[in-house]
């Protein structure tokens, strides 16, 4: 079998192609709306883990059903105070947080 590796390209060089490189506008949005997909799964996962439903993680942080599923479909933007209280309330665990600057 024959090696194509010289087809293959980096997926930062699939990302600068396809978004444009980091800082443009373009790129920015898609690393938000990625960045908040990430959340909304890692909620999904974390809720999964627990044994909670839906709206039985809603019930012990103070929100609804709804909102817990619009996070975890990405169709809603979380206030950070939301996501420490689910994560503190919901979960029982503590929100640490990082700051890349390129």
């Amino acid at each position: 079998m024959k090696n194509n590796r010289k087809n293959l390209t980096s997926f930062i060089s699939h990302l600068d192609k396809q978004y444009g490189k980091r800082g443009t506008e373009t790129r920015e949005k898609y690393e938000e709306e990625f960045e908040s997909f990430k959340l909304g799964v890692m909620i999904q996962e974390l809720r999964k883990e627990k044994g909670l439903t839906q709206g039985q993680l809603a019930e012990k942080c103070g929100t609804t059903k709804t909102y817990i599923s619009r996070i975890e479909n990405n169709a809603s933007d979380i206030r950070l105070s939301t996501l420490m209280r689910i994560i503190r309330e919901g979960f029982g665990g503590h929100l640490n947080l990082s700051v890349d600057i390129y």
